[in-house]
């Protein structure tokens, strides 16, 4: 599994653990994620910002980053939906 994944499944795991806990509005749900991106983005580049030393080679700029962002949040909701295994019809035996 890619860090990718692995980051996209532990962050849709808590999210939907979340909710269970403390149910509310799907709308003010994505909002409470998106502030809290917005909260790990500033916690971020508040270390890479000043701080020399961390070597991934980041250097944040809020504007760029944000567009960023807003673009592959908009990819994600272009693309379609993943194959929900559980809903395919049954092609036989194993």
């Amino acid at each position: 599994m890619s860090a990718d994944d692995a980051l996209a499944q532990a962050l849709t795991r808590a999210f939907w653990q979340a909710l269970e806990r403390r149910p509310m509005p799907p709308m003010a749900a994505l909002e409470a994620a998106a502030r809290t991106v917005g909260d790990l983005y500033r916690q971020v580049a508040s270390l890479h910002g000043d701080r020399p030393g961390c070597g991934c080679g980041w250097q944040p700029e809020a504007e760029e980053d944000l567009m960023r962002l807003e673009a592959a949040l908009a990819t994600a909701l272009a693309e379609p939906p993943p194959l929900d295994l559980a809903a395919l019809p049954v092609a036989g035996r194993a």
